[in-house]
């Protein structure tokens, strides 16, 4: 039995909040190709349903199969045999009346008459519960080097209406209905074939100005050398620039060779990205199976209001996507009996359990299948990771770059970078941008001032690294204790540290904080330079800085626009590309190793010394929260069950290159639900210090914060409807 249908895989999808992608705005696809029966409709019928039992077993809620899928493409004149035409309505008739048991919605390909046999159609007929729901008619007929088409079948750009014979009775063309689903908001299903991708202006172009979110191709396309990849060119650019799902699914084994080939080729994409793709040149049936976030292409369509602008544009070209045509994807249930256990509906227990007998409930679908990435900030693939790295880099160099140049720094002797530098993460990052930008400006390194600034708790490791990493990269360094002054200010403010009791509270940290930055920006005025800031991305939605003269402050920030889980793979990608000597890299590398602290609370003998990540959480967890509420503009119960499925296992799927064996690590629900707690109490917050953050770049498409760039947020707002939804709708066992 299959778990769309299985009573306990319906019960655990009922009780279980993260058992259904259905659940968190997901449809599961397949675009399918399968070895055609040349002819032999009949055949080719059976051989879609043995795949769609398949498909429904494993949920699948589209289904999509090559062009004319039923009878094969490859079939010249033959097409135009009556023989052939009546044995395609038939097996067009097995499948619709099939399809009341499948979950599916079924796209497939079937040449069909019209009711007056004047013409034939190159159709492509979306099937769902038994019935036909659409007939698309291919609109662009290629007739040019290999291609024949106008021999054979009848355009269909102009045909909305015309009548085609199936089922021994009459249906009308819909080249341009788009289907609804609505009981899976957000699927708005449109369907074009082959050469209708290939023009200057598609007809998926136009439907997904109407409303379409997931458009469907249907390909017969011959293989020739370089052809798959600009496939792939021609549905990844159609899916970047519509915010849409792309599914391709072309023809294979069993095409007639006789002066072509075929290779099967199928993938899916959805705004720019490819979830999914099957091998080529398959012998027996293949499908892309993925499951598309239908979430996410609403939300980048709600933020790129030119793609609404683009629609008022073209308002009359788009009155043709006028049919609509609605199903429903799930059927309504009554109360299960499961095993031997007998559910009373009258239970007031019971009640509050289970839907209403009308409902329909969402099958258990396991797993989500599609790249799920831990770190969204870091790429898993390699040469992806180095690309970003190079461009990250080079980006907070070249803003540092420009902001020297306006104010003076653009000659030896100019304008100064003053930067203090711990030994952690951001510093050692801040100051090897530092670094590459004086070689660009060709002014020498010993311009830039680096300053150690050791408090009650800096560790001589940290102290070390900071100076040995300063002079190894050629700046000057200094070292000032904030000891004395630090408590000179905690004695005037009447503060128990100030007369050696140890209280180490808020205040305690942020006159250490503030002291560091006072003396930097009184070091800048003496000097003739500018600070540069220090604190990432990650820290500013924490709000971990302390504001005003602290290191929430700068005169240019260079890693505002860097969250914390890619920093460390920058300074990683610097080691390999060996963009400074080897002493540097070995500097480097002890720094990674070394745990992020602010070292503001002394610790003794035996006593873990105060992290970071112990009191405010894992980065791995804030970025990507951080990502999918700031990239994406999810929920806390969708992030929740992202991060789920991305950190519930840690042996499952990929981690970035070069990370550290040891850190890897799985996170339950119970602590996913505590650390997005604190992360949204901590975001909102802490709004006031992003709203007087000083200039940075921007570095990850929607990764700023800047109160002048991707992000804008009043100060004094509350948090209270996402801490509702967190304790409502995610599971904390």
């Amino acid at each position: 039995m299959s778990s769309a249908t299985d009573p306990a895989a319906r019960g655990a999808a009922a009780t279980d909040p993260h058992a259904s992608i259905y659940d968190h705005g997901f449809v599961r696809v397949a675009a399918v190709t399968l070895p055609v029966a040349l002819a032999d409709p009949a055949t080719n019928a059976e051989r879609h349903l043995e795949m769609l039992t398949e498909l429904h077993d494993q949920q699948v809620g589209v289904a999509v199969f090559p062009e004319l899928s039923l009878t094969g493409y490859s079939l010249d004149d033959l097409v135009m045999q009556e023989p052939l035409l009546d044995a395609a309505e038939q097996a067009l008739a097995r499948l619709v009346a099939a399809s009341r048991e499948l979950m599916p919605l079924i796209v497939v390909g079937a040449p069909l008459r019209a009711t007056d046999r004047s013409r034939v159609f190159n159709c492509a007929v979306t099937i769902h519960r038994g019935e036909i729901l659409g007939i698309h008619p291919k609109q662009n007929l290629a007739t040019y080097r290999e291609f024949y088409e106008r021999r054979w079948y009848a355009p269909g750009d102009d045909a909305d209406g015309v009548g085609v014979s199936v089922l021994g009775g009459e249906h009308v063309l819909t080249p341009h209905s788009l289907i609804t689903v609505p009981d899976l908001p957000g699927l708005t299903l449109f369907v074009e074939i082959c050469e209708d991708m290939w023009v200057p202006i598609p007809p998926s172009a136009e439907a997904a100005l109407a409303g379409a979110t997931v458009i469907a191709n249907l390909s017969g396309s011959p293989i020739t050398v370089g052809r798959a990849e600009d496939r792939k060119l021609m549905a990844r650019s159609a899916s970047a620039r519509c915010q849409a799902a792309y599914l391709y699914a072309a023809a294979g084994e069993g095409e007639s060779t006789t002066d072509l080939a075929w290779d099967g080729q199928t993938f899916v994409y959805e705004c720019g990205d490819l979830l999914g793709e099957s091998e080529r040149f398959p012998q027996g049936p293949r499908a892309t199976i993925v499951d598309v976030d239908l979430d996410r292409i609403v939300a980048e369509r709600r933020r790129q209001n030119t793609a609404d602008d683009n629609r008022r544009t073209h308002a009359a070209s788009l009155e043709k996507y006028s049919s609509w045509t609605a199903t429903q994807l799930f059927e309504p249930e009554p109360y299960l009996v499961l095993d031997d256990d007998v559910v009373d509906a009258s239970a007031e227990d019971d009640a509050e359990q289970m839907p209403s007998p009308t409902e329909a409930r969402r099958p258990a679908t396991g797993p989500l299948r599609r790249p799920l990435h831990r770190f969204p900030f870091v790429p898993d693939d390699p040469t992806r990771l180095a690309q970003d790295s190079y461009e990250a880099f080079s980006i907070q160099v070249a803003g540092l770059v420009r902001r020297l140049s306006a104010i003076g720094g653009d000659r030896p002797g100019g304008t100064r970078p003053v930067l203090g530098v711990s030994g952690g993460l951001d510093s050692t990052h801040a100051l090897l941008v530092c670094a590459r930008a004086m070689d660009q400006l060709g002014r020498d390194r010993s311009e830039i001032l680096a300053f150690t600034m050791p408090g009650f708790a800096t560790t001589e490791h940290t102290r070390s690294h900071a100076e040995l990493l300063s002079r190894a990269i050629g700046a000057s360094f200094e070292t000032i204790d904030i000891r004395p002054a630090s408590t000179q200010m905690l004695k005037d403010l009447g503060h128990p540290a100030g007369s050696g009791e140890e209280v180490y509270d808020v205040t305690f940290e942020n006159v250490q904080a503030g002291m560091r930055y006072d003396y930097l920006f009184r070091l800048a005025n003496h000097r003739g330079g500018i600070v540069v800031g220090t604190g990432d991305l990650s820290e500013l939605a924490l709000g971990w800085c302390t504001y005003g003269v602290g290191d929430q402050m700068a005169h240019y920030g260079v890693n505002a626009g860097v969250p914390k889980t890619l920093i460390q793979h920058l300074i990683r990608w610097v080691i390999a590309e060996q963009l400074f000597d080897r002493e540097t890299a070995d500097l480097l590398q002890a720094v990674l190793d070394t745990e992020i602290s602010p070292e503001l609370i002394p610790t003794k003998t035996g006593e873990k010394a105060q992290s970071t990540e112990d009191s405010i959480g894992p980065y791995a967890l804030h970025d990507f929260t951080l990502y999918h509420q700031l990239r994406r503009g999810y929920g806390p119960a969708k992030i929740a069950y992202l991060a789920h499925q991305a950190w519930g296992d840690e042996s499952a799927g990929q981690w970035p290159a070069g990370y550290v064996e040891a850190d890897k690590r799985g996170y339950s629900r119970a602590e996913i639900k505590h650390w997005m707690t604190v992360f949204t109490r901590r975001f909102f917050s802490n709004q006031f210090k992003r709203s007087a953050m000083p200039n940075a770049p921007k570095v990850l498409a929607g990764g700023s914060l800047s109160p002048r760039g991707d992000w804008r947020m009043p100060s004094d707002v509350t948090s209270k409807a996402w801490l509702a939804e967190i304790e409502r709708e995610v599971p904390g066992e």
